[in-house]
């Protein structure tokens, strides 16, 4: 082996081939194809050795004993580079397909629009040519039969008729889909790029609410047209579709008649279903589409034990056209079309049923999300969690909310009956005697006594409450609203012995909340998580007993880039096996926006003080000044939560059902109050420094006590001052933490990169200690320099591992730590900076 050494940081083209640092810049190291295949095995093992690491490498493989430390350290620092590149390089090439198809996408639309705008243009000039030279009354004449509307509902009582109708449709829905039947206007915060689900676009000005998308997907056109007629595997709002009759239409295609039933989003609205006329057919281009409108009539309707509960609602030409792309994939265009009966519903609750932008979110994009989720899943792009399968978690996902909307609705022919109530009629109770849950075996558990399900659901009306903070902080701060007795009790449902209630065995939650990621998907737009409560007995003799409870959750909308029409928590209690047949009991909540111009607006908002810290002082933040549409927002929240129950127990268990619900609803509210933008800002943020300076004030002592300490700047103007310096250390790309300078050290401030790798916010930042972050070897390194970090004011801790508030491990390439100084030269607190972190 020919060793040589050469500059730091530099890399070769051939992985035989390494540079070293601090030595002669002319040389390489030379590895031999042997030494090669070693590190190679290595690398896959652990690409990011310690230095202890590598040294007990050097002393385990003799074929290594010859090469110094450095140089090992170096060539793991050269192969990461060049796997980063390699990776880096087919990202690009994806993105520059994915552009390419777009790029022919909109080319083709914009050759089409200027087709339409010619031809517009001459039927015009026609029109104006033939007005001047009739009379009067031939215009009257003609304007009559123009303006004659034709019958918006068809019969289909007459089925020589429906090939008719389909063609119509057929025709009607094109006209959409790539033509200017409908006014289209681009989907405000969806703008087209690489990244983006496609382009949406909704209706202006048309009869009723539509939305239309379009996007590519690396999917046969077969397959996809597959999914989409499978509505209810991607609608959650979707409750069933049946199809009635089926029949060839005599050109290749085939004409269906389908009863679809859609759930009710929340206690204040009946359900919707559809009778409509599906239509699969072949283009002559290749090209497959399906369309579907409504027909009259009562055919398919719900059993007379739930008619009383569906408004029957009417679906336009509507529908999907998938066309081959070259060199794979699809193009897949979507037209939803609908007349939702808004004037069935309060008034409050009306804008969603007109708004073509909520049609947009709820059905058009989330079919095409589906869709790239599933090309991504084909492909294996996606590794999930705990090995198990996607097409599981999906199912998982499905049951957990298909639960919650069951709940929610408590359609009769399920079996839900209204319980009397005690007065009040704050909470509904229902009682599903018919339910059954059910174990491994698919067996109903057995309980003491036949029971059934009793839900407990309420709704109530939101006002200045951004719904994507509020679903954050009920998925991070449970303790602040759950009884942990009643998780206990939810829990002993899936166990074979019989329920009790709460109370007989008394239990505490320590506090303690671990989050395992499960899923997710494409945009983080869904999260799929299981979530593990600590909880302790208060009882000497079952101290020894585990008494932690696992629950399936599913997250919607949390995502601060999450633009939705809903935005929700749902969970359910399960064995710490977690087996793929678990039976799941959904509860939870859901928050929908009712003024749409502000969906999404609020989602980023972080609470307190860093809301302020984007619009200017805290103060303009608390007067309602720096953002307007979050003072204004209004939203529905619903609640439901569902309880097993013994038949002896049922009027019991029916009270602490409801007693349990109006307390949650009490808590939402105080939370609702604490996170509403009008009485946050300035008033929380001082009440997260209590007892420290003010945040501006902080900022300058952390910065000058950098440069004190390690003679270079934090900032790179450190000539700023006031809020100015606060906003660019808000916004410094590492994490940067502040603790209390005490025996324990309590976090007391971090920026928005902090409180990101901590999955926290500034409230809950006081419930995190500086020994809960790190593992035992972070925090033996810690105390170890401790010493050091009093002598000399700062400390560099090396590369490692810490972990979030949820429980999910953080790595990171490097860490300083030191000591804040105030203006009296004394310590007032630690501070952090942790670099290069990324989730594991």
């Amino acid at each position: 082996m020919a060793a040589a050494v050469a500059m730091r940081g530099g890399s070769s083209d051939s992985g035989g081939f390494d540079k070293v640092s601090g030595m002669d810049s002319g040389k390489y190291v030379r590895y031999t194809p042997e030494q090669v295949e070693v590190l190679e095995r290595l690398y896959i093992d652990c690409p990011k050795p310690s230095s202890s690491r590598r040294q007990q490498l050097l002393r385990e493989c003799p074929i290594l004993a010859h090469i110094e430390p450095k140089q090992i350290k170096v060539w793991f620092q050269n192969r990461r580079c060049r796997d980063k590149q390699r990776k880096e390089s087919s990202r690009l090439q994806a993105v520059n397909r994915k552009l390419t198809a777009m790029n022919k996408l909109l080319m083709e639309e914009n050759e089409r629009l200027q087709k339409q705008v010619s031809q517009l243009v001459h039927e015009n000039a026609h029109m104006r040519q033939q007005l001047q030279s009739t009379s009067l009354a031939n215009d009257t004449s003609c304007e009559s039969n123009v303006t004659t509307p034709p019958n918006p509902m068809r019969d289909a009582s007459n089925p020589s008729g429906l090939l008719s109708i389909a063609e119509e449709t057929f025709t009607e829905f094109l006209s959409k889909a790539t033509g200017t039947a409908i006014d289209w206007v681009q989907m405000p915060g969806m703008k087209p790029g690489p990244d983006s689900v496609g382009i949406v676009a909704i209706s202006h000005g048309c009869r009723g609410v539509a939305a239309r998308a379009c996007g590519l997907v690396n999917l046969e056109p077969t397959k996809v047209i597959e999914i989409l007629k499978d509505r209810p595997s991607w609608f959650r709002d979707c409750r069933s579709l049946e199809v009635f009759t089926m029949f060839p239409a005599g050109n290749g295609g085939t004409i269906e008649l389908v009863y679809m039933q859609m759930y009710a989003p929340t206690t204040l609205v009946p359900a919707r279903d559809f009778w409509t006329l599906r239509y699969t057919t072949t283009m002559e281009d290749g090209s497959l589409v399906v369309c579907e409108r409504s027909l009259s009539g009562s055919g398919g309707g719900p059993s007379a034990a739930s008619a009383q509960q569906f408004v029957r609602a009417e679906m336009l030409p509507s529908g999907y056209l998938v066309r081959p792309c070259d060199g794979g994939g699809s193009i897949v265009h979507i037209v939803d079309h609908l007349d939702l009966e808004a004037w069935s519903v309060p008034e409050v609750l009306r804008p969603l049923y007109e708004s073509s932008r909520v049609v947009a979110q709820k059905m058009t994009t989330v079919a095409l999300r589906h869709l790239r989720q599933i090309a991504q899943e084909t492909s294996g792009e996606v590794v999930y969690a705990l090995g198990r399968q996607p097409a599981v978690l999906r199912t998982f996902s499905q049951r957990l909310s298909r639960g919650f909307n069951d709940a929610i609705s408590g359609f009769n022919d399920d079996g839900w009956s209204i319980m009397g109530g005690d007065g009040i009629e704050d909470v509904v109770v229902a009682c599903n005697s018919t339910k059954k849950i059910r174990n491994n075996s698919n067996a109903g558990i057995t309980f003491g006594a036949p029971g059934g399900i009793i839900c407990a659901k309420a709704s109530m009306l939101l006002q200045s409450v951004p719904p994507a903070v509020l679903v954050r902080f009920l998925r991070e701060h449970r303790s602040e609203w759950a009884d942990y007795n009643i998780d206990a009790y939810l829990a002993s449902a899936l166990k074979a012995s019989a329920c009790s209630l709460p109370g007989l065995r008394p239990m505490r939650f320590s506090g303690g909340q671990m989050i395992l990621p499960l899923a997710h998907t494409v945009e983080n737009e869904e999260i799929l998580e299981v979530v593990r409560l600590e909880g302790q007995s208060l009882t000497h003799d079952e101290a020894l007993l585990s008494r932690d409870i696992h629950l399936l959750q599913l997250c919607t909308g949390i995502d601060e880039k999450s633009v939705g029409s809903s935005f929700q928590l749902v969970f359910a209690p399960i064995d710490e096996h977690f087996p793929d047949d678990a039976p799941l009991i959904s509860s939870g909540f859901r928050v929908i926006p009712l003024d749409t111009k502000t969906d999404g607006v609020s989602s980023g908002r972080t609470l307190d003080l860093a809301s302020s810290l984007d619009v200017g002082s805290a103060t303009a933040q608390a007067s309602g000044d720096g953002s307007p549409d979050d003072c204004n927002l209004r939203s529905v929240l619903t609640i439901a939560f569902q309880f097993p129950y013994e038949m002896h127990l049922q009027d019991s268990v029916a009270t602490m059902a409801r007693q349990y619900v109006r307390s949650v609803v009490s808590a939402v509210q105080r939370v609702s109050m604490a996170i509403s933008p009008s009485q946050s800002g300035l008033i929380s943020g001082q009440r997260v420094l209590s007892g420290f300076p003010e945040a501006a004030t902080l900022a300058r002592w952390v910065c000058q006590s950098y440069h004190y300490h390690l003679g270079v700047e934090l900032l790179n103007q450190s000539d700023e001052a006031g809020e100015a310096l606060l906003k660019m250390l808000w916004h410094h790309p590492d994490a940067i933490l502040c603790c209390s300078f005490k025996e324990k050290p309590m976090f007391t401030f971090a920026n928005k990169a902090g409180l990101d790798m901590l999955e926290t916010s500034l409230i809950a930042l006081q419930d995190l200690t500086l020994d809960k972050i790190f593992d035992e070897s972070g925090r033996k390194a810690l105390f170890s320099d401790i010493s050091k970090l009093m002598e000399q004011g700062y400390v560099y801790l090396p590369s490692g591992v810490c972990m979030s508030g949820m429980g999910r491990h953080v790595s990171f390439d490097q860490a300083v730590a030191w000591k804040v100084l105030g203006e009296d030269s004394n310590v007032h607190c630690l501070a952090f900076c942790f670099v290069n972190w990324s989730f594991v």
